[in-house]
């Protein structure tokens, strides 16, 4: 999943250390309330992207 506001991934391998989220954790576990840990955008704001080929 990308952030439609400054394209940052979220990368459930790595989850996300600033707000505590374990490695491993997939991004529709992540609670509504969590942001973008770069820019602060809401998870709404996060899109699905396709994986290169």
């Amino acid at each position: 999943m990308e952030c439609g506001i400054c394209w940052i991934v979220y990368d459930p391998a790595e989850g996300d250390e600033m707000a505590q989220i374990a490695a491993g954790t997939p991004f529709a576990a992540l609670s509504e309330d969590w942001r973008c840990p770069n820019c602060d955008a809401p998870k709404s704001k996060f899109m699905s992207i396709a994986d290169g080929a």
